[in-house]
């Protein structure tokens, strides 16, 4: 399966051409992006659209491009179960940001279902994060969760990992970082 994964700047490619040359089957969207980076899509009707919110998302465009919010949801398609978790790790009070204390997620991810592909905007607690910094630390929820639960992949964004400390396995889920507009197979 061949998914466009989207993160945290717009595409420099056209969508369009991207998601048709690249026969893509699913597309995933993984936070701080807005309606007029992802606007191309709301043309796309036939390639299922699913995603979550970043801590600097607006928190209203999914709709209007017909994304699936998978924020502690879970979806179906081409035999596997996606499942999701929105926003960073709370650094500021901010009424409008989609951000959570270390012990909110940890309560909310508690009881997630197992899924084979985990997307989430902020990455695990040691895995591609900055952990000194409150901004870009990574969620110890979804690291436990993807020890406990073990999926195939979890995609994530947000941070900045150098390409020589980039993480791509955790235990048995292979990990993937996206910057931009990256075209992710999984089997």
């Amino acid at each position: 399966m061949l998914i466009l994964a989207i993160a945290d700047r717009s595409p420099r490619e056209n969508l369009l051409d991207l998601i048709t040359q690249s026969h893509v089957d699913l597309i995933c969207t993984l936070g701080d992006l807005n309606y007029f980076f992802l606007r191309e899509l709301e043309a796309v009707t036939t390639t299922p659209k699913i995603g979550v919110y970043g801590n600097h998302c607006s928190g209203n465009y999914f709709e209007l491009l017909n994304i699936h919010n998978l924020h502690l949801r879970t979806f179906e398609y081409g035999g596997l179960v996606f499942g999701g978790f929105e926003g960073s790790v709370r650094y500021k009070q901010s009424p409008y940001a989609k951000m959570y204390t270390q012990e909110e997620a940890q309560a909310l991810l508690q009881n997630f279902p197992k899924v084979d592909v985990f997307l989430a905007h902020s990455p695990a607690y040691g895995i591609n994060d900055e952990p000194n910094d409150p901004a870009h630390q990574g969620f110890i929820a979804i690291r436990d969760y993807l020890t406990s639960r073990q999926p195939k992949y979890f995609l994530h964004g947000h941070t900045y990992p150098s390409m020589t400390n980039l993480i791509k396995k955790y235990g048995n889920t292979n990990v993937v970082y996206v910057h931009g507009a990256e075209i992710v197979k999984i089997y």
